[in-house]
Formats: structure tokens, sequence, C-alpha cells
């Protein structure tokens, strides 16, 4: 009787150690708390479309809101007729990325009001300055009462005759040009360098 006491006590002091209860049932596991989700850490998205970079600039009277020749000491702008005096005013075109005489060139033309609007147009260069700068009177598809014809050419899409303006002497920096756009023959230059001389009385 006293071995059975013995090892009865022996059994409790098990089923305690290993945490079973009086109904011999099994430990109960340890419930761990469910995991939380992990938290995306959002990003700014871009509107579609938009492109990172500088900010566009409003478009004003042209067909480019920045185009060379615009602004600063490069800027197209109008001279003297009196400045063509002596100035060599020679066929002398080069295809090499910098306006010369026999070419017509894009570049930023002023409105005749002269208050900051103006068009990027064709322009062809008559004469040069210096190194860098030349003279040049813009090209129209329509005729107007004394503008010279330079025929048609690639500076035109549609194949259109063009007109070279009189009127207005415009100086053009080689930082001012946008692009070249095509020589016209040398008959036709000489043309039109004696139409703008005898315009303004300088023949």
């Amino acid at each position: 009787m006293a071995n059975e006491n013995i090892w009865y006590q022996i059994g409790v002091a098990l089923r305690r150690i290993l945490g079973l209860d009086k109904q011999g049932s099994k430990p109960q596991a340890t419930l761990k708390p469910a995991p939380k989700p992990p938290t995306s850490t959002s990003r700014p998205t871009s509107t579609p479309g938009a492109r990172p970079g500088k900010p566009s600039t409003p478009r004003s009277g042209g067909d480019y809101a920045e185009s060379p020749g615009q602004f600063g000491a490069g800027a197209t702008r109008d001279v003297a007729a009196g400045e063509l005096t002596g100035a060599k005013l020679e066929y002398a075109p080069s295809m090499d990325g910098d306006p010369d005489p026999g070419e017509v060139v894009w570049t930023w033309v002023p409105y005749v009001e002269n208050d900051g609007r103006g068009k990027d147009r064709p322009v062809l260069i008559i004469g040069r300055i210096d190194a860098t700068t030349v003279f040049g009177c813009y090209v129209s598809s329509k005729y107007h009462r004394d503008f010279i014809s330079i025929g048609a050419g690639a500076w035109d899409s549609q194949g259109r005759e063009s007109f070279v303006s009189p009127e207005r002497i415009l100086r053009v920096t080689h930082d001012g040009m946008r692009r070249e756009g095509a020589t016209i023959p040398k008959d036709r230059f000489t043309a039109a360098v004696r139409g703008v001389l005898e315009y303004h009385g300088l023949r």
C-alpha cells in the first residue's frame, strides 16, 4: 500500500512537471498574436503624362515658348538699314550649322510692335556683320507690296513660292539660330540683296 502511495505521488509530480491536468489532457499551446500585415510606404505618384524636369513655359504669341534668338544678348532684333552700308553682302552658303549668306535659317523674329511677342520663322541671310553675327530678312509665303520673290525651297514644307520682306533688316547671331533650312540659288540671292538695297535707297 505504501508503495502504491509513493508511485501515486511520483505520478502527480510528473504530471505537474509535464503540465498535465488531472484529467490527463495535453498542455495547451501558447497562442501567438497574429502577425500584423506589413505597412506599405506609399510613394507619391506623378500625374499621367507629366515628365520630371523644368516646368513648361507657356507659349506667348509664337511657335516656340523659348526659341533661340528670343532672349538675351543673342536675341534676334531689328537694325537700321544704314548698317548695311559697307557690309559684306556676298553669297557664301555653307551648311555647317551656322547661318551664312545665301541660306534660309529659322530663328525667332519679334513682331514689329516690339512688345515682347514674336514668332519662330524662316529668315534669308543676306550678309555678314562679324564672325558670329549676320544680317537677314524674314521670309513669308504671302506676297505683300515690295516683297521680293526667292522662289520655292525646302524651308517650306508645302513647296510654296516664298518672298523676302525688304523693310526689316534683322540681326541674327549664331546662337540665335534654331536650325539651317536650305540654300537658295546665287541668282535669287543676288536679286534679293539688290531689292533690299534699292528699297532703302542704298544703291
